[in-house]
């Protein structure tokens, strides 16, 4: 199959790019390709794909706020040009979005047909992207997805396990609950989307949900390090971006088309391992 991911070196990208390695990709991402530039599409165009997986993105949400024109123009505007290059081609779309289009004012875990309501310029943004793709092109699927981590880039997973090797004590926010999903994880669920004829809005994590003080509390258990994890507030550590206090992803609609992903803790116990065994090779 010929398919197209943008944001194909970044972190879900980069899961991407080595689970659909049996497939003929085109991976695009910058410098050579810019969601910003009115002709990325042609680049798009051109490969011909029969699907395109729209990972590219701007994801730094507290960078969202202080520059909202910046997260449009790329989150909106470019997968606008994105999703009607796909549709010009035939293609089927798969947009990635995220639990921050919600307001985290829910008790239950938010359905795909829950309304939409982003407390900040990130969450808009991507709101916007998902509106635009859908209406763009007849045949997308948006996958929203939650608190990624990957061997890519920087995350959470990754800071956590920095400061637990550099400091006495943590302090993490624990009045925020979500879905920590492992990008791996994602991109294997991606792979069997590809082919599926499912549209519309899907919600895709792993299993299970925490607050952000158990995931870290988590990861500093599986990594070995005995550094105490305190809980703060969101009060406690501002920041320029409001988060949803509540993002929890229902996958009753993942379950009901036939697939299910690990739990958070199992994705979590693989990917700590797996940058231990990573270390060693190195050392």
């Amino acid at each position: 199959m010929r398919i197209v991911i943008t944001g194909a070196q970044g972190q879900l990208g980069t899961d991407l790019r080595h689970t659909l390695r049996g497939h003929q990709l085109t991976a695009l991402d910058l410098p050579t390709f810019d969601l910003m530039k009115p002709d990325c599409a042609q680049a798009i165009v051109e490969a011909a794909p029969e699907v395109v997986i729209h990972a590219g993105a701007h994801t730094d949400v507290d960078g969202a706020e202080r520059n909202p024109g910046l997260a449009m123009a790329v989150n909106a505007d470019g997968t606008e040009r994105v999703a009607r290059a796909a549709a010009k081609t035939g293609a089927r779309m798969i947009y990635i979005s995220t639990d921050y289009v919600f307001d985290g004012r829910g008790t239950r875990p938010y359905v795909e047909t829950d309304p939409t309501n982003p407390v900040n310029a990130y969450g808009e943004s991507k709101r916007a992207g998902e509106q635009r793709a859908l209406a763009c092109c007849d045949n997308t699927l948006v996958v929203r997805t939650a608190w990624l981590y990957g061997r890519q880039g920087k995350n959470f997973v990754k800071t956590m396990l920095q400061l637990a090797a550099e400091r006495p004590c943590l302090k993490v926010v624990a009045d925020q609950r979500g879905c920590p999903t492992f990008a791996e994880d994602l991109a294997g669920m991606i792979g069997n989307l590809v082919a599926h004829p499912a549209q519309g809005i899907l919600h895709v994590t792993n299993e299970g949900h925490c607050t952000w003080h158990e995931f870290a509390t988590e990861i500093v258990r599986l990594s070995g390090h005995r550094v105490p994890v305190e809980p703060i507030t969101t009060a406690d550590m501002p920041r320029p971006a409001k988060r949803p206090a509540y993002s929890v992803l229902s996958a009753d609609r993942l379950h009901h088309l036939g697939f299910s992903m690990p739990s958070w803790q199992d994705g979590l116990q693989r990917f700590v391992k797996a940058l231990s065994s990573a270390a060693s090779a190195v050392g």
